[in-house]
């Protein structure tokens, strides 16, 4: 008989967070009548990340790959891996409050309609950070580009949720740095797309879910620091490629022909700004050099 939840991390080069996280993740647990199991999937990180957590958490399935795989692909690793009734999927660079689980675990158990929930995100000084949103938009896409002014960037209009409430209320999709998901939701809507590397492969898999009949929550009172890019930041110029690379794998699956050929006008009007502007700054010339590169990929595509 499997467990209540499996807890799956998927890691890459942030051994001290990654330590962090699963810290808080057994003390929150072990308060809980919750039985367990922590699944970690290293991406072939080369700071020690394995050694780690051999050292520190032998209790913890650890998959090491020999290349970095990608985030949909190390998941689902980790989702074939565990066996808990309820996955919970967290990135590396959280730390979880509380009976942070537990309260997402009981959420769920609650409701026959559910499938997926998150938590309230925060910065890591307490502060209140979007870790829900609705599904892409081409305002969304507007203002990624061409921003105004700050509240419209934090409103309805740019797909975000109100951070005001202390009750549950339903979402498109969370951050994929927090989810909580029924066993019998991946097992009827499959697992991630591993066409995605990194970036949008939550979305995809919360459209799927809710084509399935499956809703999607946020539970403020469930709260998680966040930090936030830890992973990513380590290359943002490649990273900058790889999330609009998945967004158009997004866009070609789940949204039509006009939305598609109205987002790359946008996308091609702001990388262009985005490269006057490059042009005009003062980066060091191998970083601007890399972000040259990395636009130019981007109106390729």
């Amino acid at each position: 008989m499997g467990n209540d939840l499996s807890v799956v991390i998927v890691s890459y080069n942030v051994a001290g967070l990654l330590g962090r996280c699963l810290e808080s993740v057994y003390r929150s647990l072990q308060r809980s009548s919750l039985e367990f199991e922590m699944v970690v999937v290293d991406n072939c990180s080369t700071d020690g990340s394995g050694e780690m957590v051999r050292t520190r958490f032998p209790q913890v399935c650890l998959i090491q790959n020999q290349a970095n795989k990608g985030f949909a692909a190390a998941t689902n690793q980790g989702l074939t891996q565990s066996q808990g009734r309820f996955v919970f999927l967290l990135n590396p660079d959280t730390e979880v409050l509380g009976d942070a689980p537990a309260r997402l675990v009981a959420f769920l158990e609650s409701r026959s309609d559910a499938g997926m929930a998150t938590g309230q995100l925060l910065n890591q000084d307490g502060t209140l950070q979007h870790g829900a949103f609705r599904f892409p938009t081409l305002w969304m896409s507007f203002f990624d580009f061409f921003p105004v002014h700050h509240r419209l960037g934090s409103s309805r209009l740019n797909g975000r949720y109100s951070l005001d409430g202390t009750l549950p209320f339903e979402i498109d999709h969370p951050l994929g740095a927090s989810m909580l998901v029924k066993r019998e939701v991946v097992d009827r809507v499959g697992p991630l797309d591993e066409a995605f590397f990194i970036y949008c492969e939550e979305i995809d898999w919360c459209m799927r879910a809710k084509k399935a009949g499956w809703r999607i929550f946020c539970v403020p009172q469930a709260r998680i620091i966040h930090h936030g890019g830890q992973s990513t930041r380590q290359s943002a110029p490649a990273m900058f490629v790889e999330l609009h690379t998945s967004r158009m794998l997004l866009f070609r699956k789940h949204y039509s022909p006009f939305f598609r050929w109205a987002h790359r006008r946008i996308l091609h009007l702001g990388v262009r700004r985005a490269m006057a502007r490059l042009e005009a700054g003062r980066l060091p010339q191998e970083e601007a050099k890399a972000w040259r590169d990395a636009y130019k990929a981007v109106l390729a595509l």
